[in-house]
């Protein structure tokens, strides 16, 4: 009943927050006679206030129309190259009408971008989509949300998350790819490039695995902790739900994304209670900028998605409770993941210095698990001063990782060349 209680709650919030918008609008908008009265400053912020808390928060969009890269601005248009019922594997094309910058276009790297399947949407990831389009060819997985899925596409595993990003890389070509991931990613992707690679199948030419719960007993988190102290019973008896049958996924079983958004806040619950003061102080102040900061930072942060209970289940069992990829035992539809059986694909890893989600070690430990790959084509990077977002998103990610980053793809691709030659 838990999420049938959620949507009648959001079913009451949605008028009350409709017309706290109107009336905000109304007292700051200066053509309203409304917004000469005095005090109406006031009103208006507290109005706009009582909006944002009650809104309901759709998938933001990835709104990247263009970027300026090689002396010109290139133009970027988003389309879906392939497509399964709990995935988007999308491509953001760039078009330029200069024929030098087009030729240096076709040799740049392809990189595929794993977003996390973990209550946000990839868009979280923009800002990092975004920067690895001036120097590459962008892939993202994008995850569809789970109650959007009719129950008669099946259930969703975290094994079929391993197949799905090796169906990706298929499509895409491992032969001149990069795989970039991102958090929760890491652990399938290494699965999913493991299992090609035992097989005799080509792999990507390089893997950058970013924040990830590869051996999540190094440094424990808050998160990990939560994992490791309550039984998987306990997760399924509190946190899976079932999806209500106002949405086309009626009746699939999920970890609904209001509950992933309440953990978030709960986490840090007087940082967001101080968010929301200094918004309405700006607001009353005038400070539109920081106003507006607020405004694009919270509809992304308050845009949550659904995960299929399969696959929340199977990784909480498998990742943070039983650690079978560090210790050697995962097997993924009947075949054992050997992370040493990759010799042709680079390793880069790296690590916010403040993370707190995937702490220190956690992402390193691919090293002691990826002996086939010589340790010249491994490199190991822990970003100083930078948190868990900060390692993908933001100034220091544009100004300190992503230099990194773009130049061991480079000579990524230099090796394998210098190798064949």
């Amino acid at each position: 009943m838990l999420y049938q209680l959620h949507e009648w709650q959001r079913a009451f919030l949605g008028p009350l927050s409709h017309y706290a918008e109107a009336s905000a609008r109304m007292l700051t908008d200066p053509s309203s006679p409304l917004a000469h009265v005095p005090g109406a400053q006031r009103m208006a912020a507290g109005y706009e206030l009582i909006h944002r808390i009650g809104k309901d928060y759709e998938k933001p969009a990835f709104d990247i129309h263009s970027v300026d890269a090689h002396g010109n601005q290139i133009a970027i248009v988003e389309r879906i190259d392939l497509e399964t019922p709990f995935c988007q594997l999308r491509r953001f094309k760039r078009f330029s009408d200069d024929p030098a910058t087009i030729e240096k276009m076709k040799t740049e790297p392809v990189v595929l971008v794993v977003a996390p399947l973990s209550g946000h949407h990839s868009t979280l990831l923009r800002d990092t989509v975004r920067t690895l389009l001036l120097d590459h060819k962008v892939y993202i997985t994008d995850w569809i949300d789970a109650r959007m899925v009719p129950a008669s596409a099946g259930p969703f595993h975290l094994d079929d998350y391993v197949a799905t990003i090796e169906q990706f890389i298929r499509h895409i070509g491992a032969e001149s790819l990069h795989v970039i991931s991102v958090c929760q990613p890491t652990v399938p992707v290494l699965a999913a490039i493991s299992l090609m690679a035992a097989r005799g199948e080509a792999t990507p030419r390089s893997m950058t695995m970013m924040g990830g719960p590869i051996d999540p007993r190094r440094s424990p988190t808050q998160v990990n902790n939560l994992a490791t102290t309550q039984p998987l019973s306990w997760f399924r008896g509190n946190v899976i739900h079932t999806v209500p049958t106002n949405y086309p996924g009626h009746g699939r079983e999920v970890y609904p994304g209001f509950l992933q958004h309440a953990g978030f806040v709960a986490m840090n619950p007087g940082r967001h209670l101080n968010s929301h003061w200094d918004f309405y102080l700006n607001l009353l102040r005038g400070d539109l900028d920081d106003a507006h900061a607020h405004r694009k930072f919270y509809d992304e942060y308050n845009a949550v998605l659904d995960m299929p209970a399969e696959y929340y289940l199977d990784t909480i069992s498998t990742v943070f409770q039983q650690f079978l990829l560090p210790r050697g035992l995962w097997d993924v539809a009947g075949e054992r993941v050997n992370p040493a059986a990759i010799k042709r694909t680079s390793l880069l890893t790296i690590e916010g210095e403040l993370d707190d989600i995937s702490g220190i070690g956690q992402t390193e430990a691919a090293h002691d698990l990826c002996t086939g790959i010589p340790s010249t084509r491994r490199v190991h990077r822990v970003i100083q001063g930078a948190g868990h977002y900060g390692i993908f998103s933001g100034r220091r990610w544009r100004e300190v990782v992503y230099p990194q980053v773009r130049d061991f793809i480079r000579r990524s691709d230099l090796a394998l060349i210098s190798k064949r030659a």
